[in-house]
């Protein structure tokens, strides 16, 4: 990834989950992530720091144009709708679900980008540790557990570093 730059920012974490309490859905907002892997830094590429940028603008305006029915009590989310309130922590699953089916795509879970996420990691060479941080996996294993059948092209290295090393390679 030579000659490319990513912005080491940090930002705050804050998760929101939905629960039922006593037969109403109530949504919860938690400055904590789930564990301690999963806070973590990631590069902040350009294109999305491009639209996280257009997206504070566009909230400033929403802000101004609101003015005092705007809800300020989450402005420091990313995730929040025109009018300030958070987004359903289910918006993104369903949504992706009906982006599927419009583009007549086989259905897959919202999570299972994660899965194609690290298949193409580990296709273009980055290795297993690094896919492991990159997931928020704690423990390594859990990462080449699920992934190391994926890993076909280090199998091959190591076949051609095998044969190289008994001199049999192929000229």
């Amino acid at each position: 990834m030579s000659g490319r730059s990513f912005s080491p920012l940090r930002y705050g974490s804050a998760t929101v989950t939905s629960c039922d309490i006593d037969g109403k859905l109530t949504l919860v907002a938690s400055d904590t992530t789930k564990t301690k892997s999963s806070m973590r830094t990631l590069p902040l590429v350009p294109f999305v720091k491009t639209r996280l940028l257009a997206l504070k603008e566009e909230q400033a305006e929403n802000r101004r144009l609101c003015g005092r029915s705007y809800i300020r009590e989450y402005q420091e989310y990313v995730c929040i709708n025109e009018i300030g309130d958070l987004i359903k922590p289910h918006y993104v699953t369903e949504s992706f679900r009906k982006l599927l089916r419009a583009n007549e795509l086989r259905e897959i879970r919202f999570h299972d980008l994660r899965h194609s996420c690290a298949s193409l990691m580990l296709a273009n060479g980055v290795p297993m540790k690094q896919i492991q941080d990159w997931l928020g996996h704690s423990d390594f294993s859990t990462t080449a557990n699920i992934y190391a059948h994926l890993d076909y092209n280090s199998k091959i290295s190591s076949a051609d570093a095998m044969l190289n090393g008994l001199g049999l390679a192929v000229q």
